[in-house]
């Protein structure tokens, strides 16, 4: 059985919502970011903006599209222990709706990775 996934246009404007939230909002992000990694949090978060909107725009474009969507999922990929961190960061929030959305978040990683290969395997 085929899974409808939606069209190419919509994970780009998905991957170029979340590039755009990384400037508009960075703490955000800046709290994702484990710390293992070197330099400080906010280069870290504007990076993975930068690469959110290009990635983007290789998925939305046909000529890159494959590449894209592997980009994309590799991206999907790359961003599950900033996810983790986040959920586990939570536990100390006063807030169960914003406990229970980290945790129901780490799931979505999957169906979008499998989208972008979807989409990458379709061309």
């Amino acid at each position: 059985m085929d899974v409808p996934y939606p069209p190419a246009p919509a994970l780009a404007a998905l991957l170029a919502g979340a590039g755009v939230t990384h400037f508009a909002v960075p703490a955000f992000y800046d709290a994702m970011i484990p710390e293992v990694l070197p330099g400080p949090p906010r280069a870290w978060t504007y990076g993975s903006g930068v690469v959110e909107l290009a990635v983007g725009a290789a998925v939305v474009l046909p000529r890159t599209r494959r590449s894209g969507a592997l980009a994309a999922a590799g991206l999907f990929a790359a961003v599950l222990p900033g996810n983790v961190k986040m959920a586990l960061d939570a536990r100390r929030s006063d807030s169960t709706a914003y406990r229970a959305g980290t945790i129901l978040r780490l799931p979505l990683q999957a169906p979008l990775i499998a989208w972008a290969l979807h989409l990458r395997h379709r061309g």
